[in-house]
């Protein structure tokens, strides 16, 4: 696998409908997390930062600048179809440390929404972005 197939590719959605849907789910998705979900935490709050370093990780500030980047910026790649499954693989990191960790001890419908968002992210970074995103003109323009 090339560079460029990681950064652009995906698979080959065949029919008018399919890629459709595909973009709708993109932009649903995408959008929804980048607006009501990361751009609330860009700066991260301090109480955001003092969360984050509770779930152990090292550098609270430097995670809690990730996990909303991956949100605000993540989800606004993904809207777009560009650089979708390196931007679906950081949401669904994101989305798994929420489920998993920040969340753990919740019941299922408080940590339902960050396996529902981690679940689409998977998907997207399983097919990329289809014919209807910026990475397929990326593609075209390249030649491949």
């Amino acid at each position: 696998m090339t560079l460029k197939s990681l950064l652009f590719g995906g698979a080959e959605i065949s029919t008018t409908a399919g890629n459709l849907g595909l973009l709708l789910l993109r932009l649903v998705a995408g959008l929804s997390l980048a607006t009501a979900h990361g751009l609330g935490k860009l700066p991260p709050s301090e109480g955001f930062v003092k969360g984050v370093g509770e779930l152990g990780f090292p550098a609270p500030l430097l995670f809690a600048w990730a996990a909303g980047l991956s949100e605000a910026l993540g989800g606004s790649l993904v809207a777009l179809g560009l650089f979708t499954r390196p931007a679906a693989f950081f949401m669904l990191f994101t989305m798994s440390t929420a489920f998993f960790l920040r969340h753990s001890l919740d019941p299922f419908q408080k940590k339902e929404l960050a396996m529902l968002y981690g679940i689409i992210a998977l998907a997207i970074l399983l097919i990329g972005a289809g014919r209807y995103g910026l990475d397929a003109l990326v593609r075209r323009r390249k030649g491949t």
